[in-house]
């Protein structure tokens, strides 16, 4: 699937005060809307980046754009954040992309695990946003503050962006809209009549609206407290005659399967229990029990990204990534690059972060004999 994104940078930002809209504001030393374009300009999945920004910003984005990593393109937004998105919109058709995604300028910490959620998400709903639960009671309330009723919590979330949508099903929405501004792009898909679904949204995914956003802000990007660990992951899985199998989240056809309860994909599962390990959240079997009919036959990417969220929880993120697979067969040179692209692509880690390498034991053990295939995964993650 091919995916742009949209960054909406349009905006003018008063409640956070200062001098210049507060995309062009520094924090940590980098404008914000530099350190937003950061994460889907290093995206393997994200292909053209549009940016959306006021009519008096140009000279303010030319100063920014020798600062990031690649090429973006830009469009003059209109007076409605629809309008800005429909600009945008636009410029992105002649992409052919099959899919985009919508993000405010001013949340800068959403993490590559998110996008790639995402883009997951997009293989099976046309409509896919972030969403937080609440972890606060909720009140409805009049004019002069007084308590009006109670809202369950558990049936209401804050939406979040990056928003992501199949290209088609978002073009012939706002071409149904007309000239209506509405608050989100979500809002836009429901009022087309799209089933609108969700992924677990990011607490740090929050969006730059007040001095205290950017005080919270400073403090995120300043804190002493951050530290670099390792997790570690090893995995078996007996060989039987088969068409094919599944190895590092690729098909693999050499005559052999890998026999699990799952897809039993030993190199992804060992990249399970590394990222889990790191996140100090157990072990594969504790979140995917082989007696759980739930798991039989499930691809093991699943397994990844749930383990990438649990990490996300602990406050931590994947910067470098090493598999080992274990065996005499299949042979792994013709299919190490598919393998260090897709691990990259679950991991949303530049392809230089993940490395794939194989060995035997000499002809010694199971795995010399060909009975089985194994494979060892050290993750480098840094955590908050």
């Amino acid at each position: 699937m091919k995916i742009g994104a949209i960054i909406v940078a349009g905006g003018r930002g008063t409640r956070a005060g200062g001098d210049v809209p507060k995309q062009y504001r520094e924090i940590g030393g980098r404008p914000v809307l530099a350190r937003t374009l950061d994460v889907f300009l290093a995206h393997p999945l994200i292909g053209s980046v549009i940016v959306v920004i006021g009519a008096e910003d140009s000279e303010r984005f030319e100063a920014l754009a020798p600062l990031l990593a690649g090429g973006v393109e830009t469009v003059t937004g209109g007076a409605t954040r629809t309008a800005s998105v429909r600009a945008g919109l636009q410029a992105l058709e002649h992409a052919g992309v099959d899919a985009v995604m919508i993000h405010d300028a001013a949340r800068p910490f959403l993490s590559a695990a998110l996008i790639t959620a995402l883009a997951d998400a997009l293989k099976d709903h046309a409509a896919v946003l972030p969403a937080l639960a609440s972890v606060d009671a909720l009140m409805q309330l009049d004019a002069t503050g007084r308590l009006v009723r109670v809202i369950n919590r558990d049936e209401v979330a804050a939406a979040q962006t990056p928003q992501a949508f199949r290209m088609a099903e978002l073009m012939q929405a706002y071409r149904a809209l007309g000239e209506t501004a509405l608050p989100d792009d979500a809002a836009v898909a429901v009022r087309a009549g799209m089933d609108v679904h969700t992924v677990r949204g990011e607490a740090g995914n929050f969006k730059l609206t007040t001095p205290d956003d950017f005080a919270r802000a400073e403090a995120m990007l300043n804190a002493p407290t951050a530290i670099t660990v390792t997790g570690q992951g090893f995995d078996v899985h007996r060989l039987e005659a088969a068409e094919a199998m599944m190895l590092c989240g690729i098909e693999i056809r050499d005559g052999l399967g890998l026999v699990g309860h799952s897809d039993a994909d030993v190199g992804l599962h060992a990249l399970t229990d590394a990222i889990l390990g790191a996140a100090g959240a157990g072990d594969i079997g504790q979140h995917f029990s082989p007696s759980d009919q739930r798991w039989k036959g499930a691809a093991s990417d699943r397994f990844v990204l749930h383990a990438l969220d649990l990490l996300q929880q602990a406050g931590g993120s994947v910067l470098h990534a090493d598999i080992t697979l274990i065996g005499e067969r299949p042979k792994v040179g013709p299919h190490r690059d598919a393998m260090r692209a897709r691990v990259a692509e679950l991991l949303g880690l530049e392809l230089r972060r993940v490395n794939i390498k194989a060995t035997t034991t000499e002809k010694l053990g199971f795995t010399g004999r060909g009975e089985g295939l194994a494979a060892q995964a050290i993750i480098t993650a840094r955590m908050t």
